[in-house]
């Protein structure tokens, strides 16, 4: 029996699942403001933070227009690597609390020389329905896939 090979890549694009989930759950927080008894200027300081967290998400999390969104993933002979227009490819240690569903991939990952753990969504309609497959299943059954970069 001869074992698979070692490498896999995979690149997405913007998903218009996320899009319409992070939406609908900012309408639904903004209407939440509005429908609750506090006072005016903390409504308006809730939805000035909704509002920047709209502006700093979603042009780097979910259309991927911002050149540091990471947009590609592979497995080699190094480990993981994730790669963004503005960094290339970077080598990332993979956290065990990642999560690979049929209707989403959340990755928990750090990037080489980095304390901290960052995440990203990639939903199915990021990608092929065969490549979202075998990129869940590189991710449950992935030897040393939570080893850090070497």
């Amino acid at each position: 029996m001869s074992s698979p090979s070692d490498h896999f890549e995979c690149h997405w694009q913007a998903s218009r699942l996320l899009l319409a989930f992070y939406l609908a759950t900012l309408s639904l927080a903004l209407l939440t403001l509005l429908l609750i008894d506090i006072p005016p200027w903390l409504r308006a300081g809730g939805a000035a933070l909704c509002l920047a967290h709209a502006v700093w998400v979603v042009p780097r999390q979910i259309l991927l227009r911002h050149s540091g969104a990471f947009t590609g993933l592979r497995r080699d002979g190094q480990g993981w690597q994730l790669y963004s227009k503005s960094g290339g490819w970077q080598a990332v240690q993979l956290r065990p609390h990642s999560l690979a569903l049929p209707l989403i991939v959340v990755l928990y990952f750090r990037l080489s020389g980095e304390y901290r753990v960052r995440s990203l969504c990639i939903a199915r309609d990021a990608l092929p329905r065969e490549v979202h497959r075998r990129l869940r299943t590189r991710l449950k059954f992935s030897r040393r896939r939570w080893a850090a970069p070497g």
